[in-house]
């Protein structure tokens, strides 16, 4: 969740961590910090505030008034410990020898610190990471990795930590276990982050590190250990996109900028997959007789790439006829899940890296599952200890409220399930056909449904004040809201909530007043009489009433709703797709009225590394 950058080379080292850490900010923003070296003193300088990024930054000068080649630096989300100056990154031993940045939880803390405590050690901080910066110089007898060795035998729980030590100037100290961090390799200078975007300005050479691994980063290079302490040469790979694709580009927000990128992230998630009338999954070996061997389907996913899920199971069942069951991540361990090797766990996450998740699949593994997984970014955790990989090859998404991730996730996961059923011939090859001429019209229908944002801005202006929002639909439709409800919530802090429209009477109409929003979801045709009856039934209890249709129902929806956006027809498989964009518009239109901070919504970041 929170973000770390490190850099050891020739040049100040403070405005480059304050650089990179201006692109790891979506991932905390409640504090953040730096430590450096300072040669003047043969000490370590550290400096810390509370607040965004540009509070540190304003006080550092921009971090001209640190002189210094090495360093860490680190951008909090708020764990243990409220947000403050004293709580933030880097944590500091007692003599001040030690500085610690740390990406995770460690859950034996409160045992260490009374240890530690016992042993006279005071503590200033209500971090779980001072107790690993206490705990290393408790250790420490002149030999830096020796005793971060001793600390790591003892301490547990998900870390990525990056670590400075006075007496040791010319080296970063990076170990890594359930959190993201990966070193970076420069021309006289090298680095570790929680995320390549922190120094892709700087190198494009990078190297994932493993669960267990410690490296040791210096001017002239980078030793990596496995966690015997054994020397291990580390697989490195370039990255080939451009630091612009991480930039806002003109627009307000990174978000509204990655609602208007989903028609050319679609296209590269699409395209190269579809080759004269065929599905074509490049480096993926699921091979007929296992496809036919197969008698149950898992998707575990969190959050956005949970509805995914959602979606997705009513596709894989209409066309694969096999069993799909939708599990949460934190859920899926604790749920006695009926997995062998009959069992295809299919794991969706943006990051890659999302704890929840992981430690699903690894459970899903232990169980004899086969995992394929969805993600998004290349050299993820869950994409290296996957059986199989789909990339979903978004680019980067900088907002905490996923768009392109998730559409382009959902589009990838329907693309499977056409590609599974023509394995299993469960579908007609005409309607096979028909299905994939649909996913090479969705790119230019979703440009349709973009030229008309103007549309959804003026719905939000009128419904913007509202403290309480339900969504409503069925089937399809039913899996839309719980995005669409989930989008509004998560950046204009509106109460929401999204129900199978079928469960009204069973007592939620009992909150439908005068004046209640309710967003009503129409997109699905077998179901769109249906539909209108649970609009009558709202209308009747007083409900102010927002639409969603395709274009051929707009008419009969606009005689009975209040307002009623609109979608282009499109095969049912990938009316989610389309139909979620005036949902994430409306969002945003809303929020942005509501004068709240869209990118980085309060209480949120961007990738979820801790349980």
């Amino acid at each position: 969740m929170c973000g770390i950058v490190g850099y050891i080379g020739k040049e100040q080292a403070a405005p480059i961590l304050l650089e990179g850490l201006s692109r790891l900010e979506y991932r905390g923003y409640d504090s953040a910090g730096v430590a450096v070296f300072d040669a003047g003193t043969g000490s370590l300088a550290v400096r810390k505030a509370k607040g965004r990024l540009q509070v540190l930054s304003d006080q550092l000068h921009g971090g001209a008034d640190l002189d210094s080649t090495v360093g860490v630096g680190h951008t909090r989300w708020a764990t243990h410990g409220a947000p403050s100056d004293v709580n933030s990154h880097p944590q500091v031993s007692r003599s001040g020898r030690i500085a610690v940045v740390h990406n995770g939880i460690i859950e034996n803390y409160a045992e260490l610190k009374a240890f530690l405590t016992a042993q006279g050690v005071p503590f200033t901080s209500e971090t779980d990471t001072e107790v690993v910066a206490q705990l290393i110089e408790y250790f420490y007898q002149g030999d830096l990795l020796a005793a971060v060795g001793r600390v790591l035998h003892r301490i547990q729980g998900a870390y990525a930590l990056g670590i400075l030590c006075a007496d040791c100037p010319g080296q970063i100290v990076a170990v890594r276990k359930d959190s993201p961090l990966i070193l970076g390799y420069g021309e006289g200078c090298n680095f570790i982050a929680s995320d390549v975007t922190a120094i892709l300005r700087h190198t494009r050479r990078v190297g994932y590190m493993e669960d267990g691994e410690l490296a040791v980063l210096t001017r002239e290079g980078i030793r990596c250990y496995n966690h015997l302490m054994q020397p291990i040469e580390k697989e490195t790979v370039t990255v080939d996109w451009e630091i612009d694709a991480a930039e806002k580009g003109g627009y307000e927000h990174f978000m509204f900028k990655e609602i208007m990128e989903q028609p050319d992230a679609l296209r590269r998630c699409l395209s190269p997959r579809i080759r004269e009338g065929e599905i074509v999954f490049e480096d993926f070996s699921l091979d007929e007789e296992y496809i036919r061997s197969m008698r149950r389907i898992y998707i575990v996913a969190c959050g956005s790439s949970y509805h995914v899920g959602m979606v997705g199971k009513y596709h894989l069942e209409r066309l694969t006829r096999i069993p799909v069951e939708v599990a949460l991540g934190s859920e899926f361990r604790y749920m006695a899940p009926i997995v062998d090797e009959h069992t295809l766990v299919i794991v969706i996450s943006q990051s890659g890296e999302t704890l929840d998740t992981m430690a699903a699949l690894r459970e899903a593994r232990r169980l004899g599952g086969h995992i394929l997984s969805i993600v998004n970014v290349v050299g993820s955790s869950i994409a290296r200890e996957s059986d199989q990989v789909l990339y979903t090859w978004a680019g980067p998404e900088i907002a905490v409220a996923t768009t392109k991730a998730y559409t382009t996730q959902l589009a990838l996961l329907s693309l499977l399930a056409l590609w599974l059923a023509r394995q299993l011939g469960t579908v007609p090859e005409e309607d096979c056909r028909a299905m994939l001429a649909a996913f090479q019209e969705l790119p230019g229908k979703m440009e349709e449904v973009l030229s008309r944002r103007d549309d959804i801005q003026y719905f939000a202006s009128q419904y913007f004040n509202h403290d309480s929002i339900f969504f409503i639909g069925r089937n399809l439709d039913y899996a839309l809201g719980l995005e669409g409800s989930l989008k509004l919530k998560e950046i204009s802090y509106i109460h929401s909530e999204a129900y199978a429209s079928g469960e009204l009477k069973h007592g939620t109409i009992s909150l439908i007043e005068d004046g209640t929003l309710v967003v009503a979801l129409s997109t699905y045709e077998v179901l769109f009489a249906k539909a209108m009856s649970n609009v009558v039934e709202v209308k009747a209890r007083g409900a102010s009433v927002l639409a969603l249709a395709t274009a051929p129902h707009r008419e009969e929806m606009a005689r009975t709703a209040d307002s009623v956006m609109t979608i282009p027809e499109i095969h049912a498989l990938l009316l989610p797709v389309l139909g979620v964009v005036p949902l994430q518009l409306f969002a945003y239109y809303v929020a942005l009225m509501r004068g709240c901070d869209i990118d980085k919504p309060r209480n949120l970041a961007k990738s979820v590394t801790v349980e």
